[in-house]
């Protein structure tokens, strides 16, 4: 079979001082059966803006916050708080 290595998103964990993890939650948003897009004012925000988003954007990945100020909207991949 032909297969092609498939895009990942990597993340490494951080902790604070205390030993506490920085990110404690993930959810992910779009699937491959259910991809869901939002324009730039109806990216939401993530736990009271606490969180972040990560959007996939016609110019590349961003967070929502930074989406929404450069006023373009994608595909909503996964919150992150």
């Amino acid at each position: 079979t032909d297969e092609k290595p498939q895009p990942r998103l990597v993340l490494g964990l951080k902790y604070t001082g205390r030993g506490k993890p920085v990110i404690t939650g993930l959810d992910r948003i779009s699937k491959p059966g259910r991809r869901v897009y939002a324009g730039s004012k109806d990216i939401p925000w993530v736990r009271s803006g606490l969180g972040v988003n990560i959007v996939s954007t016609p110019k590349g990945l961003m967070t929502g916050r930074n989406a929404r100020r450069n006023k373009v909207g994608g595909e909503i991949l996964c919150n992150v708080w």
